[in-house]
C-alpha cells in the first residue's frame, strides 16, 4: 500500500519512480543497476533494516511505511531536499551510525519479522497435530506425534531467532551470534520470549559498544566481526542471561501464566478488553505488535487464551469496514467499496492492515470504531474460554480439529465485534456529498 501510494504521488507529482517491495517473501520489482545509477534519491520507506551496499555513494533518506502512505507527496518531496550520502555495506565498522538512526521499536520489529514465519508454521504444524485427537501426539511413533515434534522444534527456535535478529539490527551481522546464543540460553532457563528480547538487546548492544570501543591495528581490523565481537559479546550476554536476568524473568513468566490459568472471569474479561483494544489501536503498528508480542509468547507456555482473543480482535476491523460499506453504500466512493471487498478478505486472513485504507483517510472515525469493536471481541473471546493453538491463519484455522475450542463461540465474538465496528462506522462516518461540501464552505 505504500510502494502504491508513492507511485501515485510521484504521478502527480511528474517524476519518475522506480519501486521495489520487500516482505517476508523477498524483493518484488527488484530495482535494477542502471535505475539505482540514474536516480537522484533513494527513498527507504521500511519498518526494519534494509542492507544499502547497492546504494553506495547514493543519496538516501529514510521513513516509515506509514508516513509513505499517509503522506506520499511530502515524502517525496523531503527525500530530494534532505537525502544524504551514507556508507553503505554490511560490515561491523557502520554499526554506531546505524543505532544512532534506530529506535528501539525498529529493533524489535525486526526481530519479530525474522521470527513470525517460525511461529507461524510451528504453530499451524502443532494445531494440525490435534487433528488426530488432543492427546494423540503423546503415543510414540505416531504421525500426530511427528507433527507436534517439529512444531515444537520451530518454537524452540523462536526465541533465538527472535533475540539474534534484534541483535543484528543494532549491531549488524556480529551480533547475530550473541544474540541467537542468549536467546537460547533465555528457552533454556525457562526465560522465554521476554527473556529472549532482553537477551537480543543486551547482546546487541554489547556488540555494538565493544565494535566501537575497541580500536585495533588496521591488519586486525577483520578479525573483529568474525572473532572478537562474537566472541566477547557472546561470553558477557551468556553470563548476564545466566546470573541476572534468566532465573527472575523465568519466575516472572510462571508467576504469569499460573496467573492466566486461575483467574477468574471478570480478571479474564478485562485482559481480553485490553488485548482487543490494543490489538485495534494502530492496525499492525507497535501497539498492536506488542499485544501480539504477548499473546505469542504466552501461546509458547501453551496459555491460548490470550492469542485467541488477539486473533480475534485482529481480524474485527477489516471485516467490520469491509460490512460497514455495504451497510452504508452511498456514504462510500467506489474506490473505498472495492478496498471493502478486499478488506473483508484480509480480515479473514487476520491481516489487520487490510483497515489501513480507511484509517489513513479517516482515522478519527476509523480508530474508534475498531477499538469498540475488537475490544468487544477481545472480551467475549476471553470470557467464553476460547483458547487457540495456532498464532495466525485466521478463520481458516477453524478447519484444523481441535486447533480452537468452543468454535460457534469464537465465530460469536468475531461476528459480534465486527458488526459492532461496522455499524458505528456507518453511522458516524459523512456521507460523500458532505466531504465534498467541505472545501468549497471552507
Amino acid at each position: 500500500m505504500a510502494a502504491e501510494a508513492l507511485q501515485q504521488a510521484a504521478q502527480q507529482l511528474g517524476y519518475g519512480i522506480a519501486v521495489e517491495t520487500q516482505g517476508s517473501a523477498g524483493a518484488r520489482t527488484p530495482l535494477s543497476a542502471d535505475a539505482i545509477a540514474e536516480a537522484d534519491v533513494v527513498l527507504l520507506a521500511a519498518d526494519i533494516e534494509v542492507a544499502t551496499d547497492r546504494f553506495a555513494g547514493k543519496r538516501i533518506y529514510r521513513c516509515g511505511t506509514g508516513i509513505a502512505l499517509k503522506q506520499a507527496q511530502a515524502t517525496l518531496r523531503k527525500a530530494l531536499a534532505e537525502g544524504a550520502v551514507e556508507q553503505a555495506g554490511g560490515s561491523a565498522s557502520q554499526a554506531p551510525a546505524k543505532a544512532e538512526r534506530k529506535g528501539v521499536y525498529k529493533h524489535l520489529l525486526t526481530g519479530v519479522s525474522f521470527m513470525l514465519p517460525m511461529v507461524v508454521a510451528g504453530g499451524l504444524l502443532i494445531a494440525l497435530s490435534f487433528v488426530f485427537g488432543i492427546h494423540a501426539f503423546e503415543e510414540p511413533g505416531t504421525l500426530a506425534a511427528a507433527l507436534k515434534k517439529v512444531g515444537d522444534a520451530a518454537f524452540t527456535l523462536m526465541v533465538p531467532l527472535l533475540a539474534g535478529y534484534i541483535a543484528y539490527s543494532i549491531a549488524d551481522r556480529p551480533g547475530i551470534a550473541p544474540g541467537m546464543i542468549g536467546g537460547l540460553l533465555a528457552s533454556t532457563l525457562g526465560a522465554g520470549f521476554i527473556g529472549g528480547i532482553l537477551a537480543g538487546f543486551i547482546a546487541g548492544y554489547l556488540a555494538w559498544g565493544i565494535n566501537r570501543a575497541l580500536r585495533l591495528p588496521s591488519s586486525l581490523e577483520a578479525l573483529k566481526p568474525i572473532l572478537i565481537i562474537p566472541l566477547l559479546a557472546s561470553l558477557f550476554t551468556g553470563m548476564v542471561m545466566i546470573y541476572v536476568v534468566g532465573s527472575p524473568v523465568a519466575s516472572m513468566l510462571a508467576s504469569l501464566t499460573q496467573f492466566l490459568d486461575s483467574m477468574g472471569t471478570a480478571n479474564a474479561v478485562l485482559l481480553g478488553l485490553l488485548l482487543g483494544g490494543m490489538t485495534c489501536v494502530d492496525l499492525g503498528g507497535p501497539i498492536n505488535k506488542a499485544a501480539y508480542a504477548f499473546s505469542v509468547g504466552l501461546l509458547a507456555n501453551q496459555a491460548g487464551g490470550p492469542m485467541a482473543a488477539t486473533m480475534a480482535a485482529g481480524m474485527v476491523p477489516p471485516i467490520g469496514l469491509g460490512l460497514a460499506t455495504f451497510l452504508a453504500r452511498r456514504k462510500f466512493a467506489q474506490s473505498e467499496r472495492e478496498a471493502g471487498k478486499a478488506a473483508l478478505v484480509l480480515g479473514m486472513c487476520f491481516i489487520s492492515e487490510g483497515a489501513i485504507p480507511f484509517a489513513a483517510k479517516d482515522p478519527l472515525r476509523v480508530i474508534p470504531a475498531s477499538i469498540a469493536g475488537g475490544a468487544l471481541t477481545g472480551a467475549l473471546s476471553m470470557l467464553f474460554g476460547c483458547k487457540l493453538a495456532a498464532p495466525h491463519g485466521g478463520l481458516f484455522v477453524l478447519l484444523i480439529p481441535n486447533a480452537i475450542n468452543h468454535a460457534l463461540l469464537y465465530l460469536l465474538a468475531i461476528l459480534a465485534g465486527s458488526l459492532v465496528t461496522a455499524v458505528v462506522y456507518a453511522t458516524i462516518k459523512r456521507g460523500q456529498d458532505a466531504v465534498a461540501a467541505q472545501p468549497a464552505a471552507a
